[in-house]
């Protein structure tokens, strides 16, 4: 017999046995570093960063802060918007939203993330979302107006999450590129691996906003190379509110933002606003200028 074939059947069984358990081990504990891809950096480098982009930590100096303030305020915005980035580099990345929502008198605020930027912190879907919600409470206590978030990716989860916890009062969400549930997305890349069991944290879309009543618009990018376009749909087909959904045709999972035109935004901002009649607190008012 050939010495490449195993005297004893059972050996390269439990190779592989072997094997496929050692994955399991590596991803069970090595989850989060496979799911957050922080870019880090000082205080210092904070501010600076910040300063050469027109923006400035909020609401504390240092890296006691939530996010990133856009200093060009219009005299009377009409709402507040804070955007939740996906899971890799800063918050400081999405300074292009000034340009991208520029029109549409709003106050901004990019989120930074524990652990992220210079947050102390470790990412995980408890921090994170504890995270948004203090910014989102912060943001609804110093400032008029109604408060409407924007995920992206994971970020989505990130948003879904605070505005489902109606913590503060969240009149509008978008989500760009979201999924229904993170083992959902998780058992689709991994579908050789159980890796729905095996998960920390969830980002359930679908259960965070069951009870939500604000208005929510969805964008999808039909060549999204990461999160099937059909995840998102499900998350879109199980939202019980007010809710629109946009295709973009030509856009992959992180190039979305070049199809994202400033007649899309007012589209999209045209919805958020909906019927001003029957709001709670933090509604837009009927009489808010640019909205």
């Amino acid at each position: 017999m050939p010495a490449f074939f195993p005297q004893k059947p059972w050996i390269l069984p439990a190779w592989i046995a072997g094997g496929y358990l050692l994955i399991l081990l590596v991803l069970a504990l090595r989850q989060r570093s496979m799911l957050y891809f922080p870019t880090r950096y000082s205080a210092a480098e904070a501010v600076r960063s910040a300063a050469d982009s027109g923006f400035r930590p909020w609401p504390e100096e240092g890296d006691r802060h939530l996010g990133f303030l856009d200093e060009h305020v219009p005299d009377h915005p009409g709402a507040t918007v804070i955007v939740f980035q996906g899971n890799a580099g800063c918050a400081l990345d999405r300074v292009f939203y000034r340009e991208q929502l520029a029109g549409l008198n709003i106050r901004l605020i990019l989120a930074e993330y524990p652990g992220y930027g210079a947050r102390p912190g470790r990412p995980a879907e408890a921090s994170l979302v504890a995270s948004a919600k203090d910014i989102v409470k912060s943001a609804y206590e110093s400032f008029s107006g109604p408060i409407v978030l924007i995920g992206e990716s994971l970020g989505c989860g990130v948003a879904a999450a605070a505005a489902g916890a109606a913590v503060s009062p969240v009149h509008g969400l978008v989500l760009i590129t979201p999924w229904d549930s993170l083992p959902s997305l998780a058992q689709k890349l991994y579908w050789f691996l159980p890796v729905r069991f095996l998960l920390r944290d969830r980002y359930d879309n679908i259960g965070n906003l069951a009870g939500y009543s604000g208005s929510v618009a969805v964008i999808l990018a039909e060549k999204d190379e990461l999160i099937p376009v059909r995840l998102g749909r499900r998350l879109y087909d199980n939202l019980q509110g007010r809710k629109k959904l946009w295709m973009l045709p030509d856009a992959g999972h992180n190039t979305w933002p070049q199809e994202m035109s400033g007649d899309r935004w007012d589209e999209i901002w045209d919805f958020i606003r909906g019927d001003h009649t029957n709001l709670t607190a933090g509604a837009f008012p009927a009489a808010c200028p640019g909205l």
